[in-house]
Order: structure tokens, then sequence, then C-alpha cells
């Protein structure tokens, strides 16, 4: 799996409280009915498997974790 500095969107079954959420400090959270949507910039590798590690430690059910497309990026960054 390569992976360098990119856009990441990371879909979460239910709502994170603020004591979830602030094991992300990078990244931007949403509420799309009863799920969770984390996106933020990811550097490199390690950062992308520090993310998934934290999901796990905290036992959260992960649905999604994508990498957005260059032609997305200014759309969820509000460019």
């Amino acid at each position: 799996m390569a992976t360098a500095l990119g856009l990441y969107t990371i879909r979460i079954n239910g709502r994170l409280g603020a004591t979830a959420l602030s094991a992300f400090p990078s990244m931007v959270s949403d509420l799309e009915g009863g799920e969770t949507v984390l996106t933020g910039l990811l550097e490199d590798r390690s950062a992308v498997f520090g993310v998934l590690g934290q999901i796990e430690a905290l036992d959260l059910e992960l649905l999604e974790f994508r990498q957005v497309a260059p032609a997305h990026r200014a759309e969820l960054l509000g460019d």
C-alpha cells in the first residue's frame, strides 16, 4: 500500500463524543445520520496507520477509509 500526503475521509459507525474525537486532532468531524465522518490530511503511511490504530484502540466500527481524489479535494476543503 503506497501512500503519500493526501486528504482522507474516514466513516465510523455511531456518533463520536468529544473524548473519542480528541484522538483525531488533525481531522474535522461531521455527522451524517448515525455515522461520524472524519476528514483531514494525513502526511504519510505512518500517519495512516496511526489513525487506524486509534480507531482500533477505541474499538470503533470502521465503515470506510479512503483517500479523496485530487478533483474532490477543493470541494471538501472549501477551496
